[in-house]
């Protein structure tokens, strides 16, 4: 699975230690009320569609970009759902990174859903009520963006004052 040339570079001078990245992360609904997700061909393990942004890149922009790469589709994204930390990320090559995800419910206007590139082993439909194994994660984010809430979800901890 290739990685953008500027995080190539960077992972050049810091090798495998821990990244704070923004990533991108699409939940993609047809009018069956379907979801898209890719097998990933790093791990095998089914997955929303997304990656991480280049920098300076719109995050709508950089998601529209990621969804037909992997999967041939143009999307318009609708809402953001959720912004959301991801648990620190162990790739197969060593590599340590932790994601600012930014997801977002989108709806296809152009081509059919395929494999489009070497980050997808495949592509498929899925009913909500029939979706393959999803780490919890993932599954949280998919859920948010399934619920029907017209705004965007992220966790906050008011400081206590007088501490």
């Amino acid at each position: 699975m290739a990685i953008p040339t500027f995080l190539a570079e960077l992972r050049a001078v810091v090798g495998t230690r821990p990244l704070w990245l923004s990533g991108v992360a699409a939940v993609i609904v047809d009018d069956r009320g379907r979801v898209l997700l890719n097998r990933r061909s790093d791990n095998g393990k089914w997955a929303l569609i997304g990656g991480i942004l280049d920098p300076g890149e719109q995050p709508a922009e950089g998601l529209a970009r990621e969804c037909f790469e992997e999967a041939g589709v143009t999307v318009e994204p609708e809402l953001l759902t959720s912004v959301s930390v991801s648990p620190e990320i162990h790739y197969p090559n060593g590599d340590r990174a932790t994601y600012l995800d930014l997801t977002f419910r989108c709806r296809v206007v152009a081509g059919e859903a395929h494999v489009n590139d070497d980050e997808s082993l495949e592509v498929a439909w899925f009913g909500p009520d029939a979706l393959p194994e999803l780490d919890d994660y993932t599954l949280d984010r998919l859920k948010t963006a399934l619920s029907g809430a017209d705004r965007t979800v992220f966790a906050f901890a008011p400081p206590v004052s007088g501490s």
